[in-house]
């Protein structure tokens, strides 16, 4: 099929919310390479948005998705698969993490990290404890809860009202967030670095500021390394350049390369107010996407990629 008439079906079937599509279509990737239907070769510096980590059609992602594919691609959460739980292992024995809950992307991670933020306020602090402060410039994702979250007008504009018990502050600016926090704060939510908000790095004492004054006011502190996760900084986590400990971490785009995928780490203390049939999800964490997570989170470490990274960032 020509180009041209890839591009017209596009604009006649498609949505227009993704009205910045570069004129090209994608056919194949290789590496750091991928190549559109009229055969012309490009450098991915995107990588899917901070997703492709291991460049693309990895061979032991790929692998990975073969092997999967022909032995066992869904069941429910009824059931327990062994990839998931490796997957939650391997999670747990790279971080500061406890228990892992597996959603489909970054938002539902975020959502799950919201709904656990609340629930546990609410059960061991008090009952009118139920509000989250999140910083200008942020981004967490576009459901209702997750874009009232993000401290950005331009994508919550047309889908007012949004959610109650939502406070938004400066980014790196711990004065302004101490000033925030009240009887009501269930928990700070921040990304160690902001990506959609310019790539903003905070100073060295923000994310320790933080965590004290979590500790003090007994919210949570929830990071949201959906796009520093995984490496992408010179370390696994980007919370270990500061530090510290979040009590909830998010993750998603990098940790499949490429299939969807979301999870949500905590502690072992907060993640007990999850009981029985409080949060779930029917594709979250399938053995499918939990094989491909593995092979991708093992080739990470395994291969000490983000070591790779710090010493070619720093050349």
């Amino acid at each position: 099929m020509d180009t041209k008439t890839l591009l017209e079906w596009s604009a006649k079937y498609h949505t227009a919310n993704y009205g910045a599509r570069a004129p090209i279509c994608l056919v194949r990737g290789d590496g750091v390479r991928v190549w559109d239907s009229d055969g012309r070769e490009y450098l991915d510096f995107g990588a899917g948005i901070a997703v492709a980590a291991l460049g693309h059609c990895h061979p032991r992602v790929t692998g990975a998705i073969r092997e999967a594919a022909s032995t066992l691609l869904h069941v429910s959460n009824l059931y327990h698969t062994a990839p998931q739980i490796h997957l939650a292992k391997l999670l747990c024995e790279h971080s500061f993490a406890d228990r892992v809950f597996f959603a489909n992307s970054g938002a539902e991670a975020n959502e799950a990290a919201l709904k656990l933020a609340r629930k546990y306020a609410k059960e061991r602090l008090a009952t009118d404890r139920y509000e989250v402060i999140a910083t200008h410039n942020s981004f967490h994702g576009r459901t209702l809860a997750t874009v009232t979250a993000t401290g950005q007008p331009k994508y919550q504009h047309g889908f007012e009202p949004l959610m109650p018990g939502f406070k938004h502050v400066p980014y790196n600016d711990l004065r302004a967030m101490e000033r925030a926090i009240d009887n009501r704060t269930a928990a700070i939510l921040v990304e160690p670095i902001q990506g959609e908000g310019g790539v903003n790095v905070p100073d060295e004492d923000y994310l320790p500021g933080l965590r004290k004054l979590c500790d003090a006011s007994g919210a949570l502190l929830i990071l949201d390394e959906i796009q520093t996760g995984v490496g992408r900084t010179g370390r696994l986590w980007a919370y270990e350049h500061a530090g510290i400990e979040p009590d909830i971490m998010t993750l998603a785009k990098a940790l499949a390369n490429g299939v969807p995928i979301g999870a949500m780490l905590c502690r072992q203390d907060v993640a007990g107010v999850l009981t029985a049939g409080t949060h779930g999800s029917t594709f979250g964490g399938t053995p499918f996407v939990t094989s491909v997570a593995l092979a991708t989170l093992t080739t990470v470490i395994g291969e000490k990629v983000p070591e790779h990274a710090a010493r070619m960032g720093s050349s």
